[in-house]
C-alpha cells in the first residue's frame, strides 16, 4: 500500500527547522509588545463573501486562487488567502472601535492561496500581521514601517530596502486607472493573456506583469504620482520626511501598486536582494476604506504582512541557529536508578532545568554517547545499588578537569568559584567499577558530582533545597 503524503504547496515543518519559526516569532512578539499592539487570532475560514467584498472581485487572489468550498450548511466558505479582510470583521463583529482608542493588532498564522509553488511560495504560507485600526495620521503609516524593520533588523537580515509609493486616494485613484486604460488599450493585442483580461476589470495589476514584452510597455505608463490630489501628495510627504528623520532609507517606485484593490494613500515593500524572483519580504500599506466597505464606521486603517517562509530561506542563509540548550541527560541502568531518574528529572524540572531522560535501556557506552550528542551541560546518572543508592551528575565542561583526574575524590567546597557546597557534595571521576570508568575516560564527560538518597526521593527538604541551589551555582559557573 503506498504512504499518504503531503498535497502540493504543502510541508511539514520539522523540529530542526521550527527552531527558526520559533526565534522569528519570539522576536516579533517581544518588539510589538514593546509597541502596545496586541494579538489577535481570527479563524482559518471565512464566509467567501468577506474577501470578495474585502480583497476585490477582480484579483487574481478572488478570482483564481482562493480555496472555496460549500459547506454542510451550503455556506460558501474560504479558507482565508490573507490575513486583514479577518481581522478587519472581527473589528467590526467585536465592536473594537467603540473603545474609541486607535487599535493595533497582530497575528500570526496560516493563510492558502492555489498558486504555482516554488522556493518562498507555498499554498498553505503562514504570515506575520499588524493592523492599526482608528488613525488617518501619517505616523501610523511610519510606525509600522518602523516596527517591520526592527523586526528584520533584530533577525540580522540584510541586503534589504523599502520601496514605497502613494496609490492616492478612491478619486485618485480613479483617475489613473482610467489613463493606464487609455495607455494600455492600443498595445491590447501585444499585452500577454492575463494582462489583456486585466485591462479593464483591473489596469493597475497590468504594472505587476512579469511578462518581458508587457514589462516594456509599462516602461513608459503613466505614474500614479502624476494623479495624486493635494491630501494624497501631503500625506506622502509627511511619511517620507518622517522615515528621513528615522534614518531609514527607501526608494519611491511608482509602479508599486500592491495587488489587493483595499489599499489607499501609502504601499511599501520591503524587498530581498537574496531571494531571486520572490522578493518581497514584507508587505502592506493603508487601506482607509475597508472597514466602511464591510459595514463598519469610516475608520482609517494601515497595515502589513511578513511571509515566515522566505523570512526562514534568507536566516536560513546567514548562519544555523544553535540547538536548544539542554541543561540535563539523565543516563540509568536497572529498576531502581530507573524510577531515581523520573524523580529526578521532575525535580530538575520543577525549579527550571531542561531535562531529558534516556529511556533506551541500553548499555552505558551507547547512553553516553546519545548524552555527549544531545550538547547537554550534564548528566546524571542514578546508579542504583550497584553503587549503593547514590547518583551522578557527569559535567560536558573541559574546566572541571583541573579539579579531578582517575578515582581521586576531590571535596568541591571551596573549588569552583561561587559554590559552597554540603560536606557530602563532591566532585571528582569516581567510579569503582572499571567499565564504567573506562567509558568516562573515552567521553568529554570530564567530572561528577554526587549527592546521597536523601536529597533525591525528597525525605529531606533541607537537602533539595541546598542539592538543588548548589546545582544552580554550578550550572551557572560552568556556563
Amino acid at each position: 500500500m503506498n504512504s499518504i503524503k503531503t498535497l502540493p504547496g504543502t510541508r511539514d515543518i520539522l523540529p530542526d527547522e521550527i527552531r527558526y519559526w520559533q526565534n522569528i516569532e519570539e522576536i516579533a512578539r517581544s518588539i510589538l509588545k514593546k509597541a502596545a499592539y496586541r494579538e489577535i487570532r481570527t479563524p482559518i475560514f471565512e464566509q467567501t463573501s468577506l474577501f470578495e467584498r474585502g480583497i476585490g472581485e477582480a484579483t487574481d487572489v478572488v478570482g483564481k486562487e482562493m480555496y472555496t468550498f460549500k459547506d454542510k450548511g451550503d455556506r460558501s466558505s474560504t479558507l482565508r488567502p490573507e490575513g486583514t479582510a479577518g481581522v478587519v470583521r472581527a473589528f467590526i463583529q467585536n465592536s473594537l472601535y467603540a473603545q474609541g482608542d486607535v487599535q493595533r493588532l497582530w497575528y500570526t498564522g496560516p493563510m492558502f492561496r492555489y498558486e504555482r509553488t516554488q522556493e518562498g511560495r507555498q499554498r498553505q504560507f503562514n504570515q506575520i500581521g499588524v493592523e492599526v485600526l482608528g488613525s488617518a495620521n501619517p505616523r501610523a503609516d511610519v510606525e509600522v514601517i518602523a516596527i517591520a524593520c526592527d523586526i528584520l533588523q533584530t533577525l540580522g537580515l540584510k541586503n534589504l530596502r523599502l520601496d514605497i509609493n502613494s496609490v492616492g486616494n478612491k478619486e485618485d485613484r480613479q483617475n489613473y486607472r482610467q489613463a493606464l486604460i487609455d495607455y494600455f488599450t492600443p498595445y491590447k493585442a501585444e499585452l500577454d493573456a492575463d494582462s489583456q483580461d486585466r485591462l479593464d476589470r483591473n489596469p493597475l495589476r497590468i504594472l505587476d506583469s512579469k511578462n518581458e514584452r508587457t514589462q516594456e510597455i509599462v516602461k513608459d505608463a503613466p505614474s500614479i504620482l502624476d494623479y495624486l490630489g493635494d491630501e494624497s501628495r501631503s500625506h506622502f510627504e509627511r511619511v517620507q520626511q518622517m522615515l528621513t528623520n528615522l534614518g531609514i532609507s527607501y526608494q519611491l517606485n511608482p509602479r508599486l501598486v500592491r495587488g489587493l484593490d483595499y489599499y489607499t494613500y501609502t504601499a511599501f515593500e520591503i524587498i530581498s536582494d537574496d531571494l531571486g524572483a520572490q522578493a518581497t519580504v514584507c508587505g502592506g500599506g493603508r487601506y482607509d476604506g475597508l472597514v466602511k466597505e464591510l459595514g463598519g464606521p469610516d475608520t482609517a486603517a494601515v497595515g502589513w504582512a511578513m511571509g515566515m517562509e522566505r523570512l526562514i530561506i534568507l536566516l536560513e542563509k546567514l548562519q544555523p541557529l544553535p540547538a536548544p540548550k539542554l541543561d540535563f541527560y539523565l543516563v540509568s541502568r536497572g529498576e531502581k536508578a530507573e524510577q531515581q531518574s523520573v524523580l529526578l528529572a521532575q525535580k530538575l524540572r520543577g525549579v527550571g532545568f531542561s531535562v531529558e531522560i534516556d529511556l533506551s535501556g541500553s548499555a552505558f557506552g551507547k547512553q553516553f554517547k546519545r548524552a555527549d550528542r544531545s550538547g547537554a551541560v550534564a548528566i546524571s546518572l542514578p546508579i542504583g545499588s550497584e553503587a549503593g543508592g547514590r547518583s551522578a551528575v557527569i559535567g560536558f565542561d573541559g574546566r572541571a578537569l583541573r579539579l579531578a583526574t582517575g578515582n581521586r575524590v576531590v571535596s568541591a567546597s571551596g573549588a569552583v568559584p561561587g559554590m559552597d557546597l554540603p560536606a557530602d557534595f563532591f566532585i571528582g571521576c569516581r567510579s569503582s567499577r572499571p567499565g564504567l570508568q573506562k567509558t568516562l575516560g573515552q567521553s568529554r564527560l570530564h567530572e561528577v558530582m554526587f549527592w546521597p538518597d536523601r536529597a533525591l526521593l525528597g525525605s529531606d527538604a533541607a537537602a533539595d533545597r541546598e542539592m538543588l541551589a548548589a546545582l544552580d551555582r554550578y550550572l551557572r559557573w560552568v556556563w
